[in-house]
């Protein structure tokens, strides 16, 4: 079984409480973000903590800034390509903000959030995409997903990931429906 309550199987599964209903509405899209905490720092555990409500401000100046934002996504693929969820594919995540994707408004509403662990200034692992293609098929095959983006697509006034270095190819070369480059 792929799928249980909206949460993939070969998913570690760290719920967050940051999370709504979903309207009744279709999952149709995906969202492609970049996180690194504290910024361009990988592997110190504080995207977890940040999604679970229990950042540890006083560790650095930057999360300080932040911890007091209640966000989410729905999954993480962090640079070694551990795949983890925090919320259910049947909830609404906190990880697309003030959005639109043609002409819908809300995004969160009707899409999926995928954090990968980096930053728009270097590329990639291929231990993340070795875990990201799947669950993009999983995700496709489960849900009527017709788009997948980068939140610097819904969100273009203030958001830039998942950045330049994202390998979109990769994607459409097996047959994933990216709605831009």
């Amino acid at each position: 079984m792929t799928w249980h309550n909206g949460f993939y199987a070969a998913a570690q599964p760290i719920p967050s409480p940051n999370h709504a209903p979903r309207p009744d509405v279709a999952v149709s899209l995906i969202v492609l973000h970049n996180i690194s905490l504290p910024p361009f720092e990988y592997g110190t555990g504080a995207i977890d903590d940040l999604f679970l409500n229990r950042l540890a401000a006083a560790t650095h100046p930057f999360l300080r800034s932040i911890a007091d934002l209640r966000v989410s996504s729905h999954f993480l693929i962090e640079r070694s390509g551990c795949l983890k969820q925090y919320v259910s594919c049947e909830r609404s995540a906190y990880h697309a903000g003030m959005s639109a994707f043609r002409g819908r408004e809300r995004c969160n509403d009707f899409s999926v959030g995928i954090e990968l662990e980096g930053c728009d200034f270097e590329p990639f692992t291929d231990a993340q995409y070795a875990a990201l293609l799947p669950l993009l098929h999983a995700l496709c095959r489960h849900y009527p997903i017709d788009a997948i983006c980068g939140h610097s697509d819904i969100a273009p006034q203030r958001k830039t990931d998942p950045g330049h270095f994202f390998e979109w190819k990769r994607l459409r070369e097996v047959g994933l429906p990216v709605a831009s480059d």
